[in-house]
C-alpha cells in the first residue's frame, strides 16, 4: 500500500468566507491560517501548497480579549538608528483593522515561499461587503 501525496495538478481550490464579527482576532486568524495552509483537508501534504482561498469580513468588529487593546503594540523598524515605529492595537484596530488581521494570520503561516503563496490567497475586508461573489464562497461559522 502506497502513501498518497498531493500535487499541484490534483488540488481543487475552494473559496471560504469567515465572519470575524464578535469573535477574538486570534481565533479567527487560526481558522484562516488552517484553511490557507490546507490542514483541514484529508490529503494534506506538508511540502505541497494545497490550501484554499479565504475571505475574512468584518475585521473591524473582531475583538481582543483582556487588556490587549491597550497593552499590545505593532512594532516595525526601518533599519536606521531611531527607526522604531510603534502603534497601539487600539489605534490600529480603529484605523487599519485589515492590517491587524493580516499580521495575525501571516505570523501563523510558515515563514518560507510556501507561506508567502498561501498568504497571497487571503483577502481581508473591514466591512461585510466583499467583491468575490462570483467565486461562490462557502460561509464558515
Amino acid at each position: 500500500m502506497s502513501t498518497f501525496m498531493a500535487n499541484q495538478e490534483t488540488i481543487e481550490r475552494k473559496w471560504y468566507v469567515i465572519d470575524a464579527a464578535g469573535k477574538p482576532l486570534g481565533r479567527t486568524a487560526v481558522r484562516a491560517a488552517e484553511i490557507l495552509r490546507g490542514k483541514h483537508r484529508p490529503e494534506f501534504t506538508p511540502h505541497v501548497d494545497c490550501g484554499e482561498f479565504v475571505i475574512i469580513i468584518n475585521a473591524d468588529k473582531a475583538i481582543l480579549t483582556g487588556n490587549k487593546l491597550n497593552a499590545k503594540f505593532y512594532r516595525h523598524h526601518s533599519g536606521y538608528i531611531g527607526g522604531l515605529k510603534e502603534e497601539s492595537y487600539k489605534h490600529l484596530m480603529a484605523t487599519r483593522p485589515e492590517l491587524a488581521m493580516e499580521l495575525a494570520v501571516k505570523g501563523m503561516l510558515p515563514h518560507n515561499t510556501l507561506g508567502a503563496k498561501s498568504f497571497g490567497r487571503l483577502h481581508v475586508y473591514a466591512g461585510s461587503a466583499h467583491k468575490h461573489q462570483a467565486q461562490k464562497p462557502i460561509v464558515l461559522d
